[in-house]
């Protein structure tokens, strides 16, 4: 039972590394029609989110990311814009009629969330 929860423990800690590096690779890239960054540190207007999620799978989707500086040297802000990340996504659901994944990411500078139409 212990070697269980050991591993169960690394394979969490495994996944979280591989989760902080792929955010440092794409915060040394550049946005366009496939990766977008938004601070959102407190609010981000739910419609706007829309409007962004729509546009990026209008281009075979990708990533929004919030709680990320837009401008380089991008910096980890944190965002505390939607406090219920399964009520956001039933709505993105609800209104883009797509499949919606959202990733939450603790990382030390706060939480930040990937969000991929």
């Amino acid at each position: 039972m212990r070697d269980n929860i050991q591993n169960f423990y690394e394979k969490d800690i495994n996944i979280m590394s591989m989760a902080l590096e792929q955010l440092s690779t794409w915060m040394k890239s550049s946005e366009d029609e496939h990766l977008e960054f938004k601070e959102a540190k407190k609010h981000f207007d739910f419609e706007k989110l829309v409007r962004y999620c729509a546009a990026l799978a209008n281009e075979s989707g990708r990533k929004i990311i919030l709680g990320v500086s837009d401008k380089k040297p991008r910096k980890v802000v944190g965002t505390r814009a939607f406090s219920s990340i399964e009520r956001t996504k039933a709505g993105l659901i609800e209104r883009l009629h797509l499949r919606i994944e959202i990733d939450i990411l603790d990382h030390k500078n706060g939480r930040e969330v990937g969000d991929a139409p």
